[in-house]
């Protein structure tokens, strides 16, 4: 019985990862970091905590769907005690990014920008089909609910990164987020990545490939947040075993 806690509880996706991992054979809720009230009742073996200390020292695996500086506390409090971490925050900066890098190298890490199963095929299929389709257009659009802090999606980031692979470039160096006045005609090299915000709107990326005469686009639409709750739950029982590294959803699904 593997001792499940979530950093993030009180967030949006929190009320479904509490409800999911109580239905989870194989694992128990041990404890929840809290920021402010829990409004939802939970088992009385549940430690409810604001200490980041304590909140390790009670589990054996991490859930973390938070906000940056949070997983930035966790993982370096992780870094006194390792403990495996299942980690779906966005919008890190440069210094969170290279704290998960260090972090891989004591414990075990899985780091996914979505957590679902659809996505983790949909990063292959671009990486592919841009390779594939060289003098093709490259334009990415995701949709998600007014409360979304951080834009674009941290998963549609994800897909632009490998639909630059796929054509052997830098996403930094070739994406733009937005358009507006005379500026000119569209390079060959560049990856748009657009977000739109409105309403309840879980989430949906499309990658469009657009050429003279014919396009494609592949589309990812999440109808529930359970489907990143359930993907996370899944990967923290995958990752418990597995040895110091970093990891991603890809890797849990042998993909």
């Amino acid at each position: 019985m593997a001792k499940v806690g979530i950093l993030g509880s009180t967030g949006r996706m929190g009320e479904h990862l509490i409800k999911n991992v109580l239905e989870t054979e194989g694992l128990e809720l041990s404890v929840l970091h809290v920021f402010d009230e829990l409004k939802r009742a939970v088992p009385e073996t549940t430690l409810v905590t604001n200490d980041m200390k304590t909140f390790l020292e009670n589990c054996d695996v991490v859930i973390d769907f938070s906000a940056p500086i949070a997983t930035q506390n966790l993982i370096e409090e992780a870094l006194k005690n390792p403990t495996p971490l299942v980690i779906a925050t966005t919008g890190f900066n440069e210094h969170q990014q290279n704290l998960l890098t260090e972090a891989s190298r004591e414990m075990a890490v899985l780091y996914s920008s979505n957590m679902s199963a659809g996505i983790a095929l949909l990063k292959q299929l671009v990486e592919q089909v841009s390779s594939t389709l060289k003098d093709f257009d490259i334009e990415i659009v995701e949709q998600h609910h007014r409360y979304k802090v951080d834009s674009p999606s941290g998963t549609a980031l994800t897909l632009g990164e490998f639909a630059a692979k796929g054509r052997g470039l830098d996403l930094d160096s070739v994406r733009i987020s937005g358009r507006d006045g005379q500026i000119g005609a569209r390079t060959k090299d560049e990856i748009a990545v657009m977000a739109l915000r409105g309403g309840d709107i879980v989430g949906r990326h499309t990658v469009g490939f657009y050429n003279d005469g014919e396009f494609l686009e592949l589309n990812h639409t999440a109808t529930s947040r359970e489907t990143f709750s359930k993907g996370a739950i899944r990967a923290a029982k995958w990752l418990v075993n597995q040895k110091s590294g970093i990891y991603t959803i890809n890797d849990c699904l042998g993909i």
